[in-house]
């Protein structure tokens, strides 16, 4: 049984001005597929490769597989469908699988546009991938396709969609396989090492409304966190690691479990240094513990600071003020680690005023960092269907959080990217004329002239923000951008034949917050991937 997993070709000028990221998801579900006894497993990453689509082909004609896994975020979606359909073209016996968070909530669409896909993964792919490998070694696929629990697939004129598969409860069965990435082609720009993203946790209880990381993993799980720690000294030791992002959306959740993983990063005194993102009321509820974290070698926290005005935090159900972001970059600073506030801009109702706000309050607020993404409507979140015609935009190549999908009512898109842009070079310039070449932390100050050695790196190359593509190059252009909206494409909602009657609503799960519901000790009522009301008991601090 040969297995080939592919990571799509796809580039916007976001988080990649950084560096080429290690695509996490397959080492750990690679390494899931060999503990289960399938050990002929081939990567390719084309997006760090960069690999036109005869190279892909030409790698599918050579390997052969018997089933090719393919993962897509929103952004990524028609080149992961692409590449699907080129694995047809090359063997039509071959399984295409499709993984990921967008073809788990938008599994009707993409199944119906890709009808070359021949199943979808719904929520965490290693158990139901593992499941649906051993069904076709075994010759049980396509008959007993509905006894595949968390899956979805074509049947006939219908699109079906299994049963939920419930999360593996204990992650610290998930035997990574790291050893399957080309680890000389993953660099951090910052500090020219070597990068990884190992998971401390999966999940999460807030209920972000613009997010879907708490649809996506269902149950909140934290690992044992000396077995994370053994994870990361093997990268260290066996892949020369220097720099580590936990991908969790908020490895402190759990405070006993992540103090006691930065004791053992202490106890072991890797040579390594790391990140994390997390939420301002962790920053604050931790304050007299952040010397601490930064010994264990935490040199970057990006919080989730979201807007200059209190009025769309609540829209965002962020549960925290102004102020509060303001004295958590101030703490992060004071204890030597650097502080980047992220600000998440056009909606309908941003105006020249609301976005110079932002500006201002990154200068009152003096993060080492700021970061203005534009809002991102993920077609599966609650806030997009509170946005209703405002969103008049469906290629979803463009959901980037670079590309301005929204158009504000006072400002054209043009004009939106602009101020973007000018709070960009105001922000930068100053750090680099009076902020960054004068910290006294050493390591600090080494950490922050790599950042703006990135960024102008990026800018010089004109992929930051993807300018170079929709051609902005100053004020001067802005009346010549183009975006480059793939017009045709639209949004619909077909129908859905599930196997029980709980997965009538296909963006799958809406309700109370979670976090709120586990606090009273009630049940957890939404929906799972797709169908059913299957939960696990979240684990909480």
């Amino acid at each position: 049984m040969r297995v080939l997993l592919l990571h799509p070709n796809y580039h916007s000028g976001g988080a990649e001005i950084a560096g080429n990221w290690p695509p996490a998801w397959v080492a750990y579900l690679a390494g899931y597929l060999k503990s289960g006894g399938f050990d002929d497993v081939t990567f390719v990453d084309a997006m760090t490769n960069n690999l036109s689509e005869d190279a892909v082909r030409d790698v599918i004609e050579r390997v052969a597989p018997d089933v090719i896994g393919c993962t897509a975020i929103t952004p990524a979606i028609y080149k992961a469908e692409r590449l699907l359909e080129i694995a047809k073209q090359v063997d039509p016996s071959v399984v295409t699988v499709l993984g990921g968070i967008h073809g788990t909530f938008m599994y009707p669409q993409v199944l119906t546009e890709a009808p070359w896909i021949d199943v979808v993964v719904r929520g965490e792919g290693e158990q139901v991938f593992l499941n649906l490998v051993r069904a076709i070694d075994e010759g049980t696929w396509p008959e007993h396709r509905a006894d595949i629990r968390g899956i979805a697939y074509h049947d006939g004129g219908r699109v079906v969609a299994t049963p939920a598969e419930a999360p593996v409860a204990d992650l610290d069965r998930i035997a990574p396989d790291w050893s399957i990435l080309e680890w000389g082609k993953y660099i951090y720009v910052p500090l020219g090492v070597r990068v990884a993203i190992p998971n401390f946790a999966r999940g999460c209880p807030f209920t972000c409304s613009f997010c879907s990381q708490w649809k996506f993993w269902r149950d909140y799980r934290v690992r044992d966190p000396k077995k994370v720690v053994d994870e990361i000294e093997s990268l260290v030791r066996d892949h020369q690691v220097g720099f580590f992002i936990l991908a969790d959306e908020e490895p402190t959740i759990h405070r006993k479990k992540f103090i006691a993983f930065c004791e053992e990063l202490i106890a072991r005194k890797l040579p390594v240094l790391w990140g994390i993102n997390t939420r301002v009321t962790d920053i604050l509820r931790d304050r007299e513990l952040l010397p601490l974290f930064r010994k264990a070698g935490l040199i970057h926290v990006s919080l989730g600071t979201e807007a200059a005005a209190q009025l769309k935090l609540e829209r965002f159900n962020k549960e925290t003020t102004i102020e509060q972001n303001k004295l958590a970059i101030k703490l992060l600073r004071d204890a030597g680690i650097v502080a980047e506030a992220q600000f998440i801009v056009g909606l309908e109702n941003e105006t020249a005023e609301t976005l110079e706000e932002t500006y201002r309050m990154a200068i009152e607020w003096q993060p080492d960092m700021a970061n203005w993404a534009m809002y991102t409507p993920w077609p599966f979140s609650d806030l997009f269907k509170e946005l209703g015609d405002k969103v008049e935009i469906f290629d979803f190549e463009k959901y980037n959080f670079v590309t301005p999908i929204i158009k504000p009512d006072a400002l054209d898109r043009s004009e939106l990217l602009d101020r973007v842009m000018n709070n960009y070079r105001r922000f930068y310039l100053r750090k680099t004329l009076f902020g960054y070449p004068w910290i006294r932390d050493r390591a600090k100050r080494r950490y922050m002239l790599g950042c703006l050695k990135a960024f102008l790196k990026s800018g010089l190359e004109r992929k930051f923000y993807d300018l170079g593509r929709v051609g902005y190059w100053g004020p001067q252009s802005k009346k010549k951008v183009d975006f480059g909206f793939d017009q045709g494409r639209q949004f619909t909602r077909p129908t859905v034949a599930a196997t029980e009657a709980a997965s009538a609503d296909w963006v799958t799960i809406h309700g109370p917050k979670i976090e709120q519901r586990r606090l009273k000790g009630e049940a957890i009522a939404a929906k799972v991937c797709g169908g059913g009301e299957e939960q696990l008991p979240g684990e909480m601090p």
